[in-house]
């Protein structure tokens, strides 16, 4: 696409990579919020019966998506913020999806084994955290709507050589007529009985010639 000379490109309005932050936000703030309410904070870094269909939950994991959901609903206030967000989703999720197939055993070697499973990660986990990556991957990438704005756009919102005369002050010039009125009329004289108008002359030093 050709674009003409001088045109600029702006983001305009709400963008899809904030719609989808957003509701990511939500969904992490409630689903963190449901699993602390079924399993509390005791054993918070422990296994627990407590949990949604085939995901586990404990207080830490729970922990981890709240905290995931705030920073979503934060960030999706703006264009690029979004984005960020998006990449965090990214990255974050896509190391726990790498740490779940080590746990599981889908990846022979599992440099992490000592810190065992705190988040107490199920194959289910596993593979809701690689969607959870994508989704992220997906903000982080997805195109903005712009709108393009050309030279003739950007002259039509200036103010008119018109309206700037009239934004300009206007300046009363009837005092200085009525001053100069009285200076006018020193000149002119008239008489009482109607005579026409006497000419005043300057008095001269005795000696100079008229």
């Amino acid at each position: 696409m050709v674009h003409a000379k001088g045109a600029r490109i702006r983001v305009r309005g709400l963008q899809p990579a904030q719609v989808l932050a957003g509701l990511a936000g939500i969904a992490f703030l409630v689903v963190g919020i449901i699993g602390f309410s079924r399993t509390g904070f005791g054993n918070f870094a422990g296994h627990h019966d407590a949990g949604f269909w085939r995901f586990s939950a404990n207080p830490l994991m729970s922990l981890v998506r709240v905290v995931t959901g705030v920073v979503g609903l934060l960030l999706a206030f703006g264009s690029g913020r979004a984005r960020t967000f998006g990449w965090l989703l990214f990255i974050g999720y896509g190391l726990l999806f790498v740490w779940g197939l080590m746990i599981d055993g889908l990846i022979s070697t599992n440099p992490f084994a000592n810190a065992g499973n705190p988040m107490d990660l199920e194959p289910a986990d596993t593979w809701l955290h690689l969607g959870v990556a994508a989704l992220g991957l997906l903000i982080a990438v997805l195109p903005a709507r712009r709108t393009i704005l050309l030279p003739e756009d950007e002259t039509a919102d200036e103010p008119t050589v018109a309206e700037q005369r009239t934004d300009r002050p206007v300046v009363d010039r009837t005092e200085d007529r009525v001053t100069d009125e009285p200076r006018r009329r020193s000149f002119l004289r008239r008489d009482h009985n109607g005579r026409g108008p006497e000419v005043t002359h300057e008095e001269r030093p005795p000696g100079l010639a008229h």
